[in-house]
């Protein structure tokens, strides 16, 4: 629902549209911070994240653009591209903010946005789903959105955000049981936040987002296969798709509230 805030009689601002270029600025700056740790939490199994860059220069720090100044110019640069996970960021924080208008929630949406994307992009990369932020995302998703429930004209329910968390998770652990070569450990616990945010809006929603996942996973995996880039056995990452799924039912449970 749009409000309008009247100014000068005739001119009316929408704070729906507000909401959405703030939400898009959040991202963008937020997005342009996530070079430097992708590139440190893309590291290889059995190393918990990159202590120098590709030339063997100490990295410090975890956030920035992933660009060494001890390197050559030509060699300086080596994570994602800043400009490209800014607008990925900004694209995301935009649609959730265009689904959920200024409703508490939309808070949340927006702290949890940045570090979806930072999964993707390093799974992306490693086929892996960092232990400290895994865990993590899914005690902070509970925690913000336990006080949000008590803000008025909230859209969700904690307790089946709750509720959500654990039945994804647990999904998702006996998929991983059953066949740990096809799911990895740290997509169950990924699961736990997407069961979280997705629960918020009740169990179809769950249902929906859940869905989404797999069917999206599904068709990137046969176009592999149809493209004669991967065969049967090929393991690909899930966890982007699980995120995209949990976004994606998280706009319809936005929008449908």
């Amino acid at each position: 629902m749009s409000t309008d805030l009247g100014i000068g009689g005739d001119t009316g601002i929408d704070l729906d549209v507000v909401v959405v270029l703030v939400a898009a600025l959040w991202g963008a700056a937020t997005g342009a911070l996530l070079p430097r740790a992708a590139y440190r939490f893309s590291a290889p199994s059995g190393e918990a994240w990159h202590e120098h860059c590709p030339e063997g220069h100490p990295v410090r720090g975890w956030l920035g653009r992933a660009r060494c100044g001890r390197c050559p110019t030509d060699q300086a640069s080596y994570g994602p591209r800043t400009a490209s996970l800014a607008l990925a960021t900004a694209l995301v924080c935009a649609a959730l903010a265009a689904a959920t208008g200024t409703r508490p929630e939309v808070a949340v949406w927006l702290l949890l946005a940045p570090a979806g994307v930072l999964l993707a992009v390093v799974d992306l990369k490693v086929r892996r789903l960092p232990d400290p932020l895994t865990l993590p995302l899914a005690g902070a998703a509970l925690v913000l959105l336990g006080p949000t429930a008590l803000v008025p004209e909230h859209a969700g329910e904690w307790t089946t955000a709750l509720l959500g968390a654990l039945a994804l998770g647990a999904g998702y652990l006996v998929l991983f049981l059953i066949n740990p070569a096809g799911m990895g450990f740290g997509d169950v616990k990924l699961a736990l936040t997407a069961g979280a945010v997705l629960g918020w809006y009740g169990w179809p929603t769950l249902m929906l987002g859940t869905f989404a996942g797999f069917l999206l996973g599904a068709l990137y995996g046969g176009a592999l296969l149809v493209a004669r880039r991967a065969d049967r056995k090929t393991a690909i990452p899930f966890g982007p798709f699980l995120i995209a799924g949990a976004f994606l039912g998280v706009l319809a449970g936005a929008y449908a509230a």
